[in-house]
């Protein structure tokens, strides 16, 4: 099974994290049945941004975006080369390294 290992996040995951993976399943799912709580204001149908993760190593191992993330993408906070929405990459199997940003754009977060 690969492996995502999630970087450091002060809020989401201060510690880091290796979690496995499920060829299929987005980067997303592999974090929220991991405990580590993502943001998703949309509940994960590509319509904001706030899942917005950068993939640090294994970026080429996922299936380019369509142009409906990519328009999302464009107003994604600290958006880089290798950003994705959390919610669209799925996972193969290869390991993965992810950035969750610290910032998003959204006005309200859903967390408690």
């Amino acid at each position: 099974m690969p492996q995502i290992i999630f970087l450091p996040h002060a809020e989401l995951c201060p510690e880091g994290a290796v979690v496995e993976a499920i060829p299929g399943e987005t980067i997303i799912d592999a974090a929220k049945r991991n405990g580590i709580e993502i943001e998703h204001a949309c509940e994960m149908s590509c319509a904001c941004t706030t899942c917005h993760v950068v993939v640090r190593e294994g970026f080429e191992s996922l299936e380019e975006s369509d142009e409906l993330e990519d328009d999302m993408l464009d107003k994604a906070w600290g958006l880089e080369p290798d950003s994705r929405l959390s919610c669209q990459a799925v996972v193969t199997d290869t390991d993965l390294t992810v950035e969750i940003p610290k910032y998003t754009i959204n006005q309200v977060s859903e967390r408690q």
